[in-house]
């Protein structure tokens, strides 16, 4: 019996994986993302669009993307004569770095829980993932990370700072320990929640010449857009290059960064006052009987609560959409991870919250 296209020819490793599930929103109010709540100004919309008006899409980019990349140091502190590679999302980024690195037996190591795309960009390229748990406070376990580091030899190893879906940010010294220990693989600083952090690995890559520091604009509030970028020594970032899609930023999410990264203001602005409601939401959060919610330097909240697979569906029928994290590895069990939102959408979710724990 002859086999189908389907099993001859796609790998088995595909075969075996389920496809990237994003719920369908309409009409929830939707604190399952890490968005951004806020939209841009109406003034700035109107100039936005006017701009995006007069954009050639009958034209390919630019190749070099030069005038976006000198947007993006001037705005997020890249010294001038650091390359800098772009993706359409951090997502693409982290494909890139496997598709570079997927030499025969090559493996990628990450703490677990962690952002799940760094398992499964290391599937998608044939490559091992290896995931070393967190501790039970959700901080790098150093000694595991080292053992590890040393018994597979990684070419990629993962630090989200801070961390997804936790919040939390690693320690430091720890940090330095794993970078230190690692002079032979590639050590990604992955700071996609860095405008609610406040804190940054940028000015570390002098002192290490295999780590790379990853960002995202999308939690910024131009998620729609799909724009990443990483930097980190010239050597490094000319390989990237090499495996990055030609003419992989569109025009229009190029116009629409150019122009929006001019009034940054506007932006970090936002980010302020989704810092300052993550405190208010973490606080009333925390007055709540059995509920327990994790520091977090994130745009998000990880909070653990008895039956939490009862309490996200009470939540969906209060057209609340939380992210149900519970399922993802042991050490979240009844967790639930909620974006911070506006004051309004924050008090919405406070009050349906409340019901679907009492209830």
């Amino acid at each position: 019996m002859s086999s189908s296209p389907v099993t001859a020819a796609i790998r088995p490793e595909v075969l075996a994986l389920s496809a990237y599930h994003v719920p369908d929103a309409d009409g929830f109010l939707k604190l399952d993302a890490m968005e951004n709540p806020y939209s841009l100004p109406a003034e700035l919309q109107q100039a936005l669009s006017q701009h995006l008006a007069a954009v050639p899409m009958n034209r390919y980019p630019a190749p070099a993307y030069t005038v976006l990349k000198n947007h993006i140091r001037a705005q997020f502190n890249v010294p001038e004569d650091w390359p800098v590679v772009l993706g359409n999302g951090s997502d693409e980024l982290i494909s890139m770095l496997a598709v570079a690195c997927a030499k025969p037996a090559a493996k990628i190591l990450a703490p677990v829980p962690g952002f799940v795309m760094y398992a499964m960009s290391a599937k998608l390229a044939g490559m091992e993932f290896v995931g070393v748990p967190l501790t039970p406070d959700f901080q790098l376990d150093r000694d595991a990370m080292l053992s590890a580091i040393r018994q597979h030899r990684p070419a990629i190893i993962y630090l989200a700072y801070p961390n997804n879906p936790t919040g939390a940010l690693f320690d430091d010294a720890v940090m330095h320990d794993i970078i230190s220990a690692s002079p032979e693989s590639i050590v990604v600083v992955d700071e996609a929640y860095q405008p609610f952090a406040q804190r940054t690995w940028m000015d570390q890559i002098p002192r290490y010449p295999q780590l790379v520091v990853m960002r995202t604009v999308s939690k910024l509030g131009l998620a729609g857009i799909r724009l990443g970028y990483m930097t980190g020594s010239p050597e490094l970032m000319t390989e990237f290059e090499k495996v990055r899609p030609p003419y992989n930023i569109n025009v229009l999410t190029e116009a629409a960064a150019c122009f929006v990264l001019q009034h940054a203001q506007v932006l970090e602005e936002q980010a302020a006052e989704l810092r300052a409601q993550r405190t208010i939401l973490s606080s009333a959060l925390e007055n709540m009987a059995g509920v327990q919610v994790y520091p977090s330097a994130a745009n998000f909240l990880l909070i653990r609560v008895a039956q939490a697979e009862q309490v996200f569906g009470k939540l969906l029928q209060h057209r609340i959409l939380v992210k149900n994290v519970g399922k993802m590895h042991p050490l979240l069990e009844n967790c639930l991870r909620v974006t911070v939102s506006t004051r309004e959408e924050n008090t919405r979710f406070l009050a349906a919250f409340a019901a679907s724990i009492s209830s």
